[in-house]
């Protein structure tokens, strides 16, 4: 009788997990583990199986057929609206020396250090990319992102992208050496994709503090991307566009993005215009063919 009432003890075990019943214990052990020891319960299961009717307990019915319940979707949380330049914090208020300048922005790269406060880090970059170009600049260009060609070399604008920019900079009668360039973000996004919001939020504190250093006098947003947080504003492009703006003591302009331009070489004469406007406001002078 006891390897009888080990095989229907097992089979009952069996019907209650198909039933979605799994915590089964029995003076503080598993039922399966008490099944493996049947000689302590050989006198019980052999009274249970010759008066089935007054010792057993009715098996359970099986259950209804339960629709299952709809899962309910985690609602969306709205992206916060970011915070201008402006309003992160206050101007310096002493300027510094052009000679302090270079020590300066050294010591905000060493504050990076081998940054890992947002997840960029961990996306698979290979360089942190500081910026590049003249700690006395008048003129400051701020793109989005790193991409692979400046991923690789640890220097923003350096692909296909920056030959545009260089190109455009070069029209405007000046060198790259002469301008300081930078980007939201200092680590690539993956896929090149846009920054999102707290890795532009995380990480744009750093830039604030190279502006308040380079202290230009004007500086071009290469973007929506680099608008919107430069800005604290969600507005299109073309709202954006063909007017001044201020950022830190700076007048800001608005253009597209040399990565945009490549892949749509007709706004290039927009972007044209942009540029044209802001030299004007510097007294700048397009170098004369020959």
């Amino acid at each position: 009788m006891a390897g009888e009432a080990e095989e229907q003890l097992r089979a009952y075990v069996e019907y209650l997990r198909d039933l979605g019943v799994y915590d089964l214990y029995r003076r503080g052990e598993p039922v399966a583990a008490a099944v493996e020891e049947p000689a302590q319960q050989t006198t019980t299961s052999s009274a249970v199986l010759e008066h089935p009717a007054e010792h057993r307990q009715p098996e359970p019915a099986p259950p209804a057929a339960i629709s299952a319940p709809s899962v309910p979707q985690p609602l969306e949380s709205p992206i916060p609206k970011p915070i201008s330049f402006n309003d992160r914090a206050p101007l310096p208020a002493v300027r510094l020396a052009a000679a302090d300048k270079p020590a300066a922005l050294t010591a905000i790269q060493e504050e990076i250090g081998d940054c890992t406060r947002c997840p960029l880090a961990y996306a698979g970059r290979h360089k942190i990319v500081f910026a590049d170009g003249d700690p006395n600049a008048r003129l400051m260009f701020v793109g989005e992102g790193p991409g692979a060609d400046e991923d690789a070399q640890g220097l923003p604008f350096v692909g296909k992208a920056g030959q545009l920019l260089n190109n455009m900079i070069v029209a405007m009668g000046v060198k790259r050496e002469q301008v300081y360039i930078a980007n939201i973000v200092k680590c690539r996004p993956p896929a090149n994709r846009a920054p999102e919001y707290v890795e532009a939020t995380t990480c744009s504190q750093f830039l604030l503090k190279q502006i308040d250093v380079v202290q230009p006098e004007v500086i071009v947003a290469l973007g929506a991307t680099a608008a919107t947080y430069l800005l604290g504003v969600k507005q299109s492009l073309a709202g954006l566009r063909g007017r001044w703006h201020s950022c830190r003591g700076a007048k800001l302009a608005v253009t597209y993005h040399p990565a945009f331009l490549l892949r749509d070489p007709r706004q290039k004469a927009e972007a044209w215009k942009d540029l044209q406007m802001v030299m004007k406001e510097m007294g700048l002078k397009a170098p004369v063919k020959n």
